[in-house]
């Protein structure tokens, strides 16, 4: 795994240095000074390799990290763990630059020392190491006084270090108990002139922001059909109970959540972390629900003037309203002049985007509306024929486009004297563009 650690500054010094490995010598601090700080050439690659040996680095304001091995690494996790440390060492000491580090080199060492054993990495959660290593980086008068610790969060070491509970702290107390969800969807589309899905899929998120006291299971259930032991019996259940699902295709969850009980349960289990956090990551591509259809109709008068018509339909329920809509219309280069004329919303030719851009504050669900546009060409020398780059789209939808449904949201707290009744839940819907495109 790593085999060292290293701090330069801008000139090259070292400010910190720490072994893992024999395989690496003292020597290795020159190699990299030598061949990457003081190189001639701009050095873009963040891995460098040296005499059989690796050098993965990245730099915040005037000073270099490097992690150094001769073995053949994971770089994505060697990456993943110099970013951590750059965020451990922020929470500490406040911004990373040559004075701090100077004046910080003792704790420096010592999170060396927990975040790394032989080279491999262990804690790198900012909140499980400062219940133990209690030292009081040096910051700013704001930043000390923010920075206190007291006794009793130093006596939680045991629980917070060998126990599964590191991203949530005993004792929380709220006079309210609220819980606040949100499913947050992308979705992306490019279909061609004549109404055909060519790709869609939808990224969503769910992002939950927890005020609630003690030490809470939660459970949360949605309608998906995902079935990981791929058995029949839980299938034939969905069937029966005649409720829509979706199908998952892929999704990565928070490391509160309890995976076996998902495996078995179907459902998500979970002590939540305290104040806002991602639960969980998915995507699907099957049975998406499309917000909007673009109609174009692009045609060609003359040589030096042409005929552009779209027709926007919204395909989702009356009683729900789309909103932030966004429609860019490209024009050809050599375009001298706009003429346009829409139902509804603004239109405007944005000769510096080469781009028809119309907006509209809100609109109704199984509507229509249309915009058409007379676009006089500059005559060109040129022969070739315009691409057609295709019509994009940016709105913003109150439901979820996978069709994603939280069908439960349960607590249970029973050390405390509240129930799930006595939680106060919200759960929001919010669906958005990512590269929502037709070809015209």
């Amino acid at each position: 795994m790593i085999g060292g650690l290293f701090l330069y500054n801008h000139k090259g010094e070292v400010l910190i240095s720490r072994i893992y490995r024999d395989d690496i010598g003292r020597n290795a601090c020159d190699a990299f000074r030598v061949n990457v700080i003081h190189a001639r050439q701009n050095v873009r690659s963040p891995v460098t390799n040296i005499a059989r040996t690796s050098f993965f680095h990245t730099k915040r304001g005037n000073i270099w990290l490097c992690a150094v091995t001769k073995q053949n690494v994971n770089a994505v996790l060697v990456f993943e763990f110099l970013y951590k440390m750059i965020d451990v060492m922020q929470s500490y000491f406040g911004k990373i630059n040559e004075d701090n580090i100077k004046n910080n080199f003792v704790l420096i060492y010592e999170l060396l020392d927990e975040v790394l054993d032989f080279g491999y990495p262990q804690k790198t959660d900012t909140g499980i190491l400062k219940t133990f290593i209690t030292q009081q980086g040096i910051k700013t008068q704001i930043e000390n006084a923010l920075g206190t610790k007291t006794k009793e969060e130093t006596t939680q070491i045991t629980s917070q270090v060998t126990g599964q509970i590191g991203w949530r702290r005993e004792g929380i107390k709220y006079r309210r108990n609220e819980l606040f969800l949100d499913v947050l969807e992308s979705v992306n589309l490019l279909m061609s002139p004549q109404g055909q899905v060519l790709s869609a899929h939808v990224a969503g998120r769910v992002v939950m922001k927890s005020f609630l006291s003690g030490m809470p299971e939660c459970k949360f259930g949605m309608n998906d059909k995902l079935v990981l032991d791929k058995s029949a019996r839980s299938a034939d259940d969905a069937a029966k109970s005649g409720k829509p699902s979706i199908a998952i295709d892929d999704c990565t969850f928070h490391q509160c959540v309890k995976l076996s009980k998902f495996e078995s349960e179907r459902s998500i289990s979970f002590i939540p972390a305290d104040g806002e956090f991602e639960l969980m990551r998915y995507r699907t591509t099957k049975d998406i629900s499309l917000p909007f259809r673009v109609i174009p109709l692009v045609r060609d008068i003359a040589r030096t003037k042409m005929e552009v018509k779209v027709v926007l339909k919204s395909n989702f329920k009356p009683t729900l309203l789309a909103q932030k809509i966004e429609i860019r219309i490209p024009t050809p280069l050599n375009t001298s002049g706009v003429q346009v004329l829409c139902m509804k919303g603004k239109a405007k030719y944005k000769a510096s985007e080469n781009a028809i851009v119309w907006k509209m504050k809100r609109m109704g669900g199984m509507k229509e509306s249309q915009i058409s546009a007379e676009i006089e060409l500059l005559s060109t020398a040129e022969k070739k024929k315009w691409s057609r780059p295709p019509i994009s789209m940016n709105f913003e939808v109150p439901f979820a486009p996978s069709g994603l449904k939280v069908r439960y949201l349960k607590v249970f707290e029973p050390k405390l004297n509240y129930n799930d009744h006595d939680v106060i839940k919200w759960v929001r819907y919010i669906g958005r563009s990512g590269l929502y495109e037709t070809r015209c």
